[in-house]
């Protein structure tokens, strides 16, 4: 999204989704019944065998040195008659632990390309040939949170890329049930899970044998329209070579140069972003 000669949220879909994925509660009666009891009195705030599945698959994603998957994000916004109308986006997802980043967003909405590579972030409009550039801190955690605080840049899949994917779900978690499984989703066996955390209700399909989410559904509890938000990963690839070229691109780093800024507010105060005559430095 450009505004004012400045390139903040190049992702439409930043300014609605969770951080932890998504997923939706008035789905749950279209889906297997939960494998626990009907009596609330009777069903713990926080089984562990929920609690276990979604360790599992945290672990997993936190252990992969690399990974690359294609990640698809549909969301509703409220249209002028009042029903709910979806859009989606892909994203194709390459990581390097812990210093690298791509996401490269085809489509729908605008085109963008994300580039970090341990030492900068690159956002490359390819459409309107725009790029902002900016120094960043070693890691993906510091740097997903400094790309947020001065460019609004956020991703809906952050939580499969950070070191610790379980503790943002830990430090909020206030509900967890087992639901079932599913034969249908991501073409594999996958356990249901259905969560609370950071007043974010969330259900997800975590594949039974090999850990990896397949997909989640989410609903905020406080958003009177009930929007719901879902996150679909294919294509996982773990622990693959990726050379560090990947993580870079000459045509990005040609394009004209614009500062980074937050589509919604004025520039985050001591940030200073590379024009095409200064270096940047953000602090």
């Amino acid at each position: 999204m450009i505004k004012g000669k400045s390139l903040g949220c190049l992702l439409l879909l930043a300014l609605v989704m969770s951080p932890a994925a998504t997923g939706n509660a008035e789905q749950q009666q279209q889906a297997p019944q939960p494998a626990v009891s009907s009596d609330k009195a009777a069903v713990p705030a926080i089984e562990p065998r929920a609690v276990d599945i979604l360790k599992a698959s945290c672990n997993r994603l936190a252990a992969a040195h690399s990974m690359r998957v294609t990640a698809v994000v549909s969301y509703e916004n409220p249209s002028r008659p009042g029903p709910p109308l979806i859009y989606t986006t892909m994203s194709e997802v390459t990581l390097k632990r812990p210093d690298k980043l791509r996401v490269i967003t085809p489509g729908d909405g605008p085109a963008s390309e994300f580039y970090y590579d341990g030492k900068t972030v690159m956002a490359f409009s390819p459409a309107e040939n725009l790029v902002a550039i900016a120094e960043a801190p070693p890691t993906i955690d510091a740097m997903l949170k400094e790309a947020y605080h001065y460019a609004a840049i956020y991703f809906p899949f952050t939580d499969m890329m950070v070191a610790d994917p379980y503790k943002d779900i830990a430090d909020g978690l206030t509900l967890a049930f087992y639901i079932g499984q599913s034969g249908v989703v991501g073409g594999t066996v996958t356990d249901m899970v259905a969560y609370e955390t950071h007043g974010v209700f969330v259900q997800v399909w975590i594949g039974t044998d090999d850990k990896l989410p397949r997909m989640a559904r989410a609903v905020f509890r406080n958003d009177p329209a009930q929007l719901r938000h879902q996150l679909e990963f294919s294509n996982w690839q773990l622990d693959i070579a990726l050379p560090d070229g990947d993580f870079a691109s000459a045509k990005a780093a040609g394009g004209k140069r614009i500062p980074f800024a937050r589509p919604d507010a004025n520039p985050a105060p001591g940030v200073k972003s590379q024009s095409e005559s200064t270096p940047s430095k953000t602090k």
